[in-house]
């Protein structure tokens, strides 16, 4: 049985609770469950990739969860495993205040069931998680990237790829479009002298001439102080 928290008791978001959640799971969606974990008053489902899309369904339509609205899908990479990337999705009853996450695991290869069907908004979420991860949605109508651009080879989120990419792009005032060149790292950032920034440094960093520079012209330019005369005596 779900129990709805009342309003005007707290006065911080508060979610709903459902009592014998993991045993409804289990009863629901029957041979699709591979786990169900219960922590911090949240619960999440592991599933399996070929009953993804009728698990979809049940919790969608089951009058004692009715999670009918998708709030997100994201993949998470564990580059150790045969299944290394996990796609988690997020679920929400409006009408229950309760809050669900669904899981199932691919490799790098195995696309995994789209649930378009079910959630048509879930096809900007699977094209963002395939744009980012690599991982392929059988049956999303329009799998292409929508982060990265088009021309961009790999997938950013993948533990394997390098934080300062392959290639970097810029407008060539020469050309007169967007071009692309090799990353170039200047190795003057790598330097390090390892002295501490508060008690100041034994040398010119590069721009205090700028404010040197002023200083030193105003004391060259500055008139010298002329001295008073003295008084006539009678």
């Amino acid at each position: 049985m779900s129990a709805v928290p009342e309003l005007g008791n707290y006065s911080w978001p508060v979610m709903g609770s459902f009592e014998g959640i993991a045993e409804h799971l289990r009863t629901l969606l029957g041979d699709a469950v591979i786990e169900i974990v219960e922590h911090a008053q949240e619960v999440g489902v592991t599933v399996t990739r070929a009953g993804l899309v009728a698990v979809m369904t049940a919790l969608r339509d089951d009058p004692a969860l009715r999670l009918n609205q998708l709030i997100d899908i994201c993949g998470v990479d564990y580059p150790d495993r045969i299944e290394r990337f996990d796609i988690v999705y997020q679920l929400l009853s409006m009408t229950k205040n309760l809050r669900l996450r669904v899981k199932v695991t691919t490799d790098a290869r195995t696309p995994v069931p789209s649930i378009t069907s079910v959630w048509p908004v879930a096809g900007w979420y699977e094209r963002e998680t395939w744009d980012c991860y690599g991982v392929l949605f059988d049956g999303n109508p329009d799998l292409r990237r929508i982060l990265t651009d088009y021309g961009f080879e790999g997938h950013p989120f993948r533990k394997d790829f390098p934080l300062s990419g392959y290639v970097e792009l810029r407008y060539s005032e020469e050309h007169k479009r967007v071009v692309y060149e090799p990353v170039k790292l200047a190795q003057d950032f790598r330097s390090f002298d390892f002295l501490s920034p508060w008690e100041g440094t034994d040398y010119m960093l590069p721009g205090d001439e700028k404010a040197v520079a002023p200083a030193v012209a105003k004391a060259a330019v500055s008139p010298t102080p002329k001295s008073t005369p003295a008084p006539l005596k009678s």
